[in-house]
């Protein structure tokens, strides 16, 4: 399983850091050459974008494992972006 951490750092004050999102990515594919993936995702509230913390879960599928992980990152997070989230 792969965990991306965001971090805010205002003002690269590292004292004042917060995790503002994370994500999971777990292959779901027995580690195939050609994988599915399912992928969780939660955000704190954000009072700039008036939303309050959410999360959302979704799949990723055909993914080629010999890909970079940028690869797997960027179709993770294009289908977390379509998905439902829900309140909490």
């Amino acid at each position: 399983m792969l965990t991306v951490t965001i971090e805010l750092v205002p003002a690269g004050f590292t004292p004042l850091r917060r995790t503002i999102a994370t994500m999971r990515i777990a292959n779901i594919s027995d580690l195939s050459d050609i994988s599915d993936y399912w992928v969780d995702a939660m955000e704190g509230a954000n009072p700039l974008a008036g939303t309050a913390p959410r999360v959302a879960e979704c799949t990723v599928t055909d993914h080629a494992r010999a890909q970079s992980i940028w690869a797997l990152l960027q179709k993770a997070c294009g289908e977390i972006l379509k998905a439902d989230f829900v309140e909490l």
